[in-house]
């Protein structure tokens, strides 16, 4: 079995999101491993499906605190940590930049802040489970 030392937490500030965060923790220390966060940034082509805020520095100042916030919480453990905000479809961007990365597991929430975009598109949650071949763990 391949040593755990690379953990993917996705935040977006919700409290299934900060659960992932500790989980993470917890198995970072057990693991001696890393934790990087990613929040992304669901940006579509057609300016129809944008979000009326997606480019405002409001939007990017909440994605800093909730990073600078993980990165507090985690230091606190002596756990190394860093984050990276992208842009474009959440749940395929969260895969792709784990395989690009070489992550060993995924820990993500089982729901995120948007419950109404959830019922009509699809879970990012779900969307990661069925595409992503890194192990990943949903924490409730």
């Amino acid at each position: 079995m391949k040593n755990i030392t690379k953990l993917l937490v996705p935040l977006d500030g919700s409290k299934n999101s900060i659960r992932g965060l500790n989980m993470a923790i917890t198995l970072a220390k057990q693991c001696n491993a890393s934790i990087t966060s990613v929040h992304s940034v669901n940006t579509q082509s057609h300016s129809s499906f944008r979000s009326a805020h997606a480019d405002t520095e409001e939007t990017d100042e909440g994605i800093n605190e909730i990073m600078e916030e993980a990165k507090r919480k985690v230091s606190k453990h002596g756990i190394e940590f860093d984050y990276k905000v992208m842009n474009g479809d959440i749940g395929y961007s969260i895969i792709k930049y784990a395989k690009e990365n070489e992550f060993d597991m995924i820990i993500i929430g089982s729901r995120g802040r948007n419950t109404i975009k959830n019922m009509l598109f699809g879970s990012v949650t779900n969307s990661v489970l069925q595409s992503s071949k890194i192990p990943t763990l949903v924490v409730k």
